[in-house]
Parts: structure tokens; C-alpha cells; sequence
């Protein structure tokens, strides 16, 4: 649908979107946290609030035909959405639990998707001023602060000699063991959609997730990592796929850089 040219225009934009939500997340981060509680019992702040409005906002003067799914908008029912071929979905702010902890792991997050998957993906780190951001076709790239020119990114070839875990203690007590019998891994611990672009970025090997996400969690971040060179797979080894039903839960799932890789080990461990 979208030619290489648009593409481009598109992810333009989404930088300048993104960074004015991540400058509004920082103003309200470095002053007084007010914390609401959504009917799930999930925490809600006015950074979650701001950080969607702008984004609407953006994303109806950039592409004002297409719809959107947005963690704190309005969620159609799947009979309305079902027949969206392309549609924005977007985490204003995701990490709230990291930033009411104010340790910098929360992220802003918007997706293109098309037929089912993410083909333009945006991920600011706000604190950071990082921005990860990928789309068929143009590549992935990280751009940071003080950077002129944003970075190319890929994924780094798995070695036996260790590898290296990135979560935030969402790992089942079978699959935690083990990890424990390989003796090859070291682990690091990082919230948010930050684990995706570590491993997008070299960084991180692989990342499993046994636990609830929703689609908006993971999408955009998830085309940073495939156009970098990973994958993020169900337990079934299948590619993560998006409005496919009428729940956003995903499906337990483990995100890899080096899909060559054989990592069907943690595929099982994690499914016990």
C-alpha cells in the first residue's frame, strides 16, 4: 500500500511525534507523579493521558484515513476492526510502573500495521532522548542525542560461549531452571519495550516472555527487531501477528536477534 517514498515521509514524522510526546512525558516525570488506576487495576498518569493526545493528534494530520488503536483511546469492537487492512497502533507510554519508579525504562511507541504486522515501527526512550525506529524496505536505525545522523542497527550472530538474556522477571520457574542448566547465559534486567531494541541493537540475544503483553506492548518495537535481523515468535515458532481476534492479549512469546540461530530450547522450556 505504501511506496518507499511515503514510508519515509511517514517515519519523518513519526520522529517529530514522537519526540514532542517524549518532551511531555519528561515535563510531567520531573515534577509531582499523580497515579489514577484503569478498571484492570493498571496504573494511569497524566504522562499516559498527554503522550496519547499528542499522537492522535499527529497521526490524524499525517495519514488522517487511517484508524487507530492506542492504549488510551477507545477500543472498537473486533467485529468493526476486523476488516481494517492498515491502522495505527500505539503505546503513548509504555513502562508506567518505570516511570512512577522514575528509573528512565518507559517508552513511546507507535506501529504501522499492514495485513496483520508491523511494517514502520517508532520507539523513544524519552529520558535517554533515544529514539529506535525501523521500516521495511529503509532499514533500521538508533539516534541519540547530540547525534547528527541517526545509526544503522542490526542484530549480532548468537555464540555459544554466552549469550545474553534481557528481562524483568517474566520467566516461568521451568524455564528459569533452565537457563540455569546452560550456564552460558548472563541476564540483564530492563522494562519496557527497551528489551526489543537491545536486542535489535546488538545488545541483548534473545528475550523471552511468559506472561501478559498487549498488542500495542510489543508492535512497534517488534518491527525494529525484524528489520534489524531478529524475530519475535510465538511458542509455536510462528511470527507475533496483530488483530487477529477480539483480545489484544498476546500470546507468550520470545523475541531473538540471530535467527539463525536454534533457539527451539527456549521455545520448549518456556511452553512446560
Amino acid at each position: 500500500m505504501f511506496s518507499k517514498e511515503r514510508k519515509k515521509e511517514l517515519l519523518d514524522g513519526l520522529l517529530i511525534l514522537v519526540e514532542q510526546a517524549g518532551k511531555a512525558v519528561i515535563n510531567i516525570y520531573q515534577n509531582d507523579i499523580q497515579v489514577e488506576r484503569k478498571s484492570d487495576n493498571s496504573p494511569l498518569t497524566k504522562a499516559d493521558k498527554k503522550a496519547h493526545e499528542i499522537i492522535s493528534a499527529g497521526l490524524m494530520k499525517l495519514q488522517p484515513d487511517l484508524p487507530m488503536i492506542s492504549e488510551e483511546g477507545a477500543h472498537l469492537p473486533y467485529e468493526i476492526r476486523k476488516n481494517w487492512r492498515t491502522y495505527w497502533l500505539v503505546d503513548p507510554l509504555d513502562g508506567t510502573k518505570e516511570f512512577i519508579n522514575r528509573n528512565g525504562e518507559f517508552t513511546v511507541n507507535i506501529a504501522l500495521i499492514e495485513d496483520g504486522y508491523p511494517i514502520i515501527g517508532v520507539v523513544g526512550q524519552p529520558v535517554e532522548e533515544r529514539i529506535y525506529y525501523a521500516a521495511a524496505e529503509l532499514g533500521a536505525f538508533e539516534i541519540g542525542p547530540n547525534q547528527l545522523e541517526p545509526v544503522s542497527i542490526s542484530t549480532k550472530a548468537a555464540q555459544n560461549s554466552i549469550l545474553t538474556l534481557v528481562s524483568k522477571s517474566h520467566l516461568s520457574e521451568e524455564l528459569r531452571e533452565e537457563i540455569n542448566q546452560q550456564k552460558n547465559i548472563e541476564m540483564i534486567s530492563v522494562g519496557s519495550s527497551l528489551k526489543f531494541c537491545m536486542i535489535a541493537n546488538g545488545k541483548a540475544d534473545f528475550y523471552p516472555r511468559i506472561g501478559p503483553t498487549s498488542e500495542w506492548d510489543i508492535a512497534a518495537a517488534q518491527c525494529v527487531v525484524e528489520v534489524a535481523g531478529g524475530k519475535v515468535l510465538s511458542l509455536d515458532g510462528e511470527r507475533m501477528k496483530y488483530n487477529q481476534k477480539e483480545s489484544f492479549t498476546n500470546s507468550n512469546f520470545v523475541v531473538v536477534g540471530d535467527s539463525q540461530y536454534d533457539w527451539s530450547w527456549v521455545r520448549r522450556a518456556a511452553k512446560v
